[in-house]
């Protein structure tokens, strides 16, 4: 199984900038795509972006050329840099990763969340 540690979150003036870290750790055969979701209050939860492990990424529309995600794989850990941030933005934030868990069964895990407030 995987287990997820997300760090990062906190109060942000606009315009300011936050980068979140999701570290994955446990005993897997891989780690496939990892990504982030996000939750605003009284919202449904939707993907902000997702990596690949081959590096291949995609973003929401709604934060293409603002928000960053990276990956480094011998940490299995997924960032996403988070610049010129709005009051929008806010909500909370999760990591998700796909594993394959053995060469032929693949899980998805989710972090347990990590608050982003822009606000002044």
């Amino acid at each position: 199984q995987v287990q997820l540690v997300e760090s990062g979150g906190g109060l942000v003036q606009p315009g300011g900038s936050l980068r979140l870290s999701c570290a994955a750790s446990g005993s897997v055969f891989s780690i496939n795509n990892m990504g982030w979701h996000r939750q605003a209050p009284g919202k449904q939860r939707e993907l902000v972006a997702v990596i690949t492990s081959g590096g291949r990424i995609n973003y929401a529309d709604s934060v293409k050329g603002q928000f960053t995600i990276s990956r480094d794989n011998a940490k299995n850990t997924v960032y996403l840099q988070m610049n010129s941030l709005k009051p929008e933005d806010t909500a909370v934030y999760f990591c998700n990763v796909d594993a394959s868990v053995t060469m032929f069964r693949r899980m998805n895990f989710w972090g347990q969340g990590i608050q982003v407030t822009v606000s002044s």
